[in-house]
C-alpha cells in the first residue's frame, strides 16, 4: 500500500480553488439574475465550460478525499456523519431553490449527486481495483452520449443522467456522467496518495477543508449583499 501523507494539503487547496472559482461564477450569475449584466449562463460556452470545470474539480476532489478515508481506515460512524451532512445540505438547497426559482428548482444538483455517488463508492465500488475503476469511469462518462431514454426525463428518474434533454433546473449533476469523475479522483489518489503531500497555499487549503460550510453560506451572503446594494442605489 502506498505511504499515506499525514495531511492532504494540496488536495484541500485544489478543493479550495474550486470553491473560489465557484463563488466567482455564482457572483456573475447573481449579477445577471438581478439585471446588472446580460449573459447567457445556460448556453454560452464561456459560462457552461466554467461550470463543467468547477463541478469536475469538486467531484475529483470528493473522490480523492474518499480514497484518503479508505486508506486511513475511516469507520462507518464518521462516514455516515459526513454523508448525513451532505445529504441534509442537499435538501436545504432544494428547499431554498424552490423559493427562489419555483419553476426551475434544484432536485438533483451537485450535493445530491455527491451524496448518491458517495454511497455507490463506499458501498461497493471502492473495493474494485484501480484499473477496473478507470474503465468504469470511462463508461460512466460516455454513457449519456450513447444512451438517452425518455424514461429518465422525469424529476424522479433524471438523477441517473440518461436523459433525452437537459431538465429545466438551476443545477443538475446526475450520476452519469459525473460518477466517472469521482472514480478517477478516487483511483488516482488511492494509487498515488503522495501526489497531495507537500506545501500548498494555506488560505486555499483551509477553505478547502470547510468547503461544505462555504458552499451553503456563500450564495445567501452574495445575494444579500447585492440586494443591499440595489437598495442603496435606489
Amino acid at each position: 500500500m502506498p505511504a499515506l501523507p499525514s495531511r492532504a494539503d494540496r488536495l484541500d487547496a485544489l478543493r479550495g480553488l474550486a470553491i473560489v472559482w465557484m463563488a466567482a461564477y455564482h457572483f456573475g450569475f447573481d449579477l445577471n439574475h438581478i439585471g446588472w449584466i446580460r449573459q447567457d449562463f445556460y448556453r454560452d460556452p464561456v459560462w457552461t465550460w466554467q461550470r463543467t470545470c468547477i463541478v469536475s474539480l469538486f467531484l475529483f476532489c470528493a473522490g480523492g478525499g474518499q480514497a484518503f478515508a479508505v486508506l486511513a481506515g475511516q469507520g462507518a460512524p464518521r462516514f455516515w456523519k459526513r454523508w448525513a451532512q451532505v445529504a441534509g445540505c442537499a435538501m436545504l438547497v432544494s428547499l431554498g431553490s424552490w423559493f427562489m426559482f419555483p419553476n426551475s428548482w434544484i432536485s438533483f444538483g451537485v450535493l445530491h449527486g455527491i451524496a448518491v455517488m458517495l454511497l455507490l463508492l463506499r458501498m461497493g465500488l471502492s473495493r474494485l481495483p484501480n484499473a477496473v475503476l478507470l474503465v468504469l469511469a470511462a463508461l460512466a462518462i460516455a454513457a449519456p452520449q450513447l444512451v438517452q431514454l425518455p424514461f429518465f426525463d422525469t424529476r424522479w428518474t433524471n438523477w441517473v443522467g440518461l436523459v433525452t434533454h437537459k431538465p429545466i433546473t438551476e443545477d443538475y449533476v446526475p450520476v452519469l456522467p459525473w460518477l466517472g469523475v469521482m472514480l478517477v479522483g478516487f483511483a488516482v489518489t488511492r494509487a498515488w496518495p503522495g501526489l497531495w503531500a507537500g506545501n500548498a497555499p494555506r488560505p486555499l487549503a483551509v477553505l478547502g477543508r470547510w468547503s461544505l460550510s462555504f458552499y451553503m453560506v456563500h450564495q445567501p451572503v452574495l445575494i444579500g449583499l447585492l440586494m443591499a446594494a440595489q437598495v442603496l442605489r435606489g
